[in-house]
């Protein structure tokens, strides 16, 4: 008996130890032919043995892939696709650039900064008016989740008048949402919530009918049993 610890170790664990076999079966074979349709067999049985990944794109393709991946690259035999190499595999991707920008208030996020900047691109409307107003109750809202204790408009104008460099303003008579108000919506539940919480009220309710159905059955029952006796003693 040999235990699998004794044994090579598995390229690919999910195709098991039988396609690995195979595969170096298929590298000892000399006659190219023969390693061709023996190269054929295997990927079919990969694929059998692999039925969900029939609708993943390219997937004979990822097969192929594989099973040159599993022969540690020794597998000389005619592919449809490119024949990868071990390079391929062993090369690192390049590092990806972290976000460098600088946010000066970070509570707001980088995305009210980037709709502050579309905002200074607009031509003076009321678009654009509109759109400041829109930002400005985001910006309170967004400090609100940072801050819940309390906040002040003449600091949310201030951050605005700051990040737009000076260019966006609200009108004198436009005031922003109270903060009970953007705090309600932000803690109101969700349709599915009120929705559970009365289909559990209507349940309660209907479990109270069931509860007197048997009350008065029970009291019915009492006072037949009252009239039954009175009937005997006349």
């Amino acid at each position: 008996m040999t235990y699998n610890t004794e044994q090579p170790k598995l390229i690919i664990s999910e195709y098991g130890r039988n396609i690995q076999k195979m595969i170096d079966y298929a590298i000892s074979l000399e006659n190219r032919s023969e390693r061709n349709k023996a190269a054929q067999a295997i990927i079919q049985i990969m694929g059998q043995l692999n039925p969900h990944l029939r609708d993943v794109t390219d997937f004979k393709h990822k097969l192929w892939d594989h099973l040159f991946i599993i022969s540690d690259f020794k597998l000389d035999v005619d592919s449809p696709y490119p024949i990868p190499s071990r390079e391929t595999f062993d090369t690192k991707p390049d590092r990806l650039s972290y976000p460098s920008d600088h946010i000066k208030y970070r509570h707001y996020g980088k995305l009210i900064d980037s709709m502050i900047s579309k905002a200074r691109e607009m031509e003076e409307g009321e678009m654009r008016n509109a759109l400041v107003e829109t930002l400005a109750n985001l910006m309170k809202r967004s400090y609100l989740n940072w801050n819940r204790d309390s906040v002040n408009d003449e600091v949310i104008l201030k951050h605005l008048s700051e990040l737009s460099k000076g260019e966006l303003k609200l009108n004198d008579n436009f005031r922003l949402n109270s903060t009970t108000d953007l705090l309600h919506r932000s803690n109101k539940p969700s349709n599915n919530v009120a929705k559970n919480k009365n289909n559990g009220k209507h349940s309660s309710h209907g479990h109270s009918g069931q509860n007197n159905g048997r009350s008065n059955t029970n009291n019915n029952g009492k006072h037949s049993n009252n009239n039954n006796r009175n009937f005997k003693k006349k």
